[in-house]
């Protein structure tokens, strides 16, 4: 009897251990260590955890909280660099609550000029980073994965500046993933007209804390970058932790 008693207190034990260790396995899976030493959250369960101890940490559904903001998610297309479409069909995109609440007040703001933003791309996640650096391999354009993107963080929006009634972009000077000079920020061989509007851009993206990409006019990220994990979440998985949510 005693010997029983003994032999299933261990298989118990024994059990307790290999639950423990499943679970710690699952988690150290879900923020994986990749080949560049970084940590990748893949799991929404993972993402889910992290936003219950810092709600900054949740991905938001753009058009959602504002639904006078544009989108023109060149990602889903093949209108894009890379020419092929890189993400599913998308009604929507995605960024983390502190950047939602900066585009909310900066929407505000353009609404009252007959203004408003249209955005190229949000999260992106790190494969697609991943592909994108394997065709271009050239920092000033492609993230390099060995460092991730603020974009795969969450804090980085492409965009441009459209007329709330027209709907119309106004000029740039070039396209959304222009690869030359002239799409850079600083590039001032320009009509004085696309100099006001990429002008205009800037204060107002920097007024509510938004930093711009030398290289590309149409970047802007938050500087706080490395407060966020780099994600690899499906936009399928960001769609269902959205539903029913108000921010």
């Amino acid at each position: 009897m005693d010997y029983k008693i003994n032999n299933s207190s261990g298989l118990i034990v024994m059990f307790s251990i290999i639950t423990v260790f499943a679970w710690s396995t699952g988690l150290a899976q879900s923020n994986v260590v990749n080949k560049y030493g970084l940590f990748i959250v893949n799991d929404v369960k993972l993402l889910q955890t992290e936003i219950a101890a810092d709600s900054n940490k949740k991905m938001v559904d753009v058009k959602m909280v504002i639904p006078t903001l544009s989108l023109d998610l060149k990602y889903t297309t093949i209108h894009n660099f890379m020419h092929q479409s890189l993400y599913p069909y998308l009604q929507t995109t995605y960024v983390r609550l502190p950047v939602i609440n900066a585009l909310k007040k900066i929407v505000a703001e353009l609404n009252a000029q007959k203004l408003t933003l249209k955005i190229f791309d949000a999260y992106r996640p790190y494969s697609i980073t991943e592909k994108m650096w394997e065709a271009v391999k050239d920092s000033r354009y492609a993230a390099d994965p060995a460092t991730g993107s603020g974009h795969n963080r969450g804090v980085a929006v492409d965009l441009t500046l459209i007329n709330l009634n027209t709907k119309k972009e106004l000029a740039m000077g070039t396209g959304f993933d222009n690869f030359s000079d002239t799409a850079h920020a600083d590039f001032t061989e320009l009509p004085d007209s696309i100099l006001r509007n990429r002008r205009l851009l800037v204060i107002v993206m920097e007024k509510y804390g938004f930093k711009s990409l030398r290289t590309e006019w149409w970047h802007y990220s938050l500087p706080d970058a490395s407060n966020y994990e780099i994600l690899n979440v499906s936009f399928e998985n960001l769609k269902a932790l959205n539903k029913k949510k108000k921010y």
